[in-house]
């Protein structure tokens, strides 16, 4: 069996179009022998228009960001892919069903701008693919991945970054219709600190542990950064001191950001918020609105 996600997609597009083709047909002539017992063929035609038929045709963009969801729903624990369905929403939690992706521990999945921290999505995200398709065919999947989102773009780590950075989340609040299960939290327009978190996992220290293990270590990656590029300036020649310079203006308004932000999730943390699933999304979710991204 080959593992190509293009082999597999080809596979399930040609699934899909005999589906749609046979259910079109069938519809079709359901519509004859109603237009043909009532007498009204020079009234309605019998021909359905695609856009009718009620199940869907293939389409690559949108099967290549549901095979990401469901990646990210495999590092938390919602699916696993050694079992069939949705393996936690809440319950019990049995770790014996996952044996090929293994959820992180502490229920935060941080999106980054580059691999910084262990658990970035992006490097998650590559590893499952690695995984479940296999190290041999890991570049040419991650190509097709990324030629799926963006066509223009040849890196396909970057595609996929960008992605999650930028759209991933606009994508799953308009699949669960603005009531989202993966909560991200945002520190603001300058990307400084991203993260996802899933609703059925949360805990009274999320919000904790997101301020300890994951803010304050990058407060001090901008930190440690900008005080190698303050020593880079001073030696550069003029041409390159202009872009560093530039580099440490980014990295200072980040950290301003991430510092803003963290005082905003120190303050929620010190209240150790829990949240009831039975109020529904929409109201435990403005319990923390000031920490996570806007629902539009």
């Amino acid at each position: 069996m080959s593992k190509l996600l293009a082999d597999k997609y080809n596979t399930w597009e040609q699934k899909c179009s005999r589906r749609f083709s046979k259910l079109k047909s069938n519809e079709e002539k359901l519509n004859r022998i109603f237009i043909e017992n009532y007498g009204l063929q020079s009234e309605l035609p019998p021909e359905v228009e695609n856009k009718d038929v009620t199940v869907r045709k293939a389409d690559l963009q949108r099967e290549i960001k549901s095979l990401i969801s469901y990646a990210v729903g495999c590092w938390f624990g919602r699916y696993s892919v050694d079992v069939k369905g949705l393996c936690y929403a809440g319950g019990k939690w049995d770790i014996s069903k996952y044996k090929t992706i293994i959820p992180v521990k502490d229920n935060i999945l941080p999106i980054c701008n580059d691999d910084c921290l262990e658990t970035d999505l992006t490097g998650l995200i590559v590893e499952f693919v690695r995984r479940v398709y296999g190290e041999d065919t890991l570049e040419e999947n991650l190509k097709f991945i990324a030629d799926a989102i963006d066509i223009n773009e040849n890196m396909p780590r970057k595609v996929i970054r960008n992605y999650l950075l930028n759209d991933f989340y606009a994508d799953h609040c308009k699949i669960y219709q603005k009531q989202p299960i993966y909560w991200l939290f945002s520190s603001g327009k300058k990307n400084s600190f991203k993260a996802l978190v899933y609703m059925h996992r949360w805990k009274k220290t999320t919000l904790t542990t997101v301020r300890t293990d994951y803010i304050h270590a990058l407060q001090k990656r901008y930190q440690t950064q900008l005080s190698l590029l303050a020593g880079q300036i001073e030696t550069a020649a003029q041409f390159e001191r202009v872009k560093l310079k530039r580099t440490s203006e980014e990295l200072t308004a980040q950290l301003a950001e991430l510092n803003v932000y963290e005082e905003k999730i120190h303050h929620l943390a010190d209240r150790m918020l829990t949240i009831d699933l039975d109020d529904g999304i929409k109201l435990n979710y403005a319990k923390f609105a000031d920490i996570l991204e806007k629902i539009g």
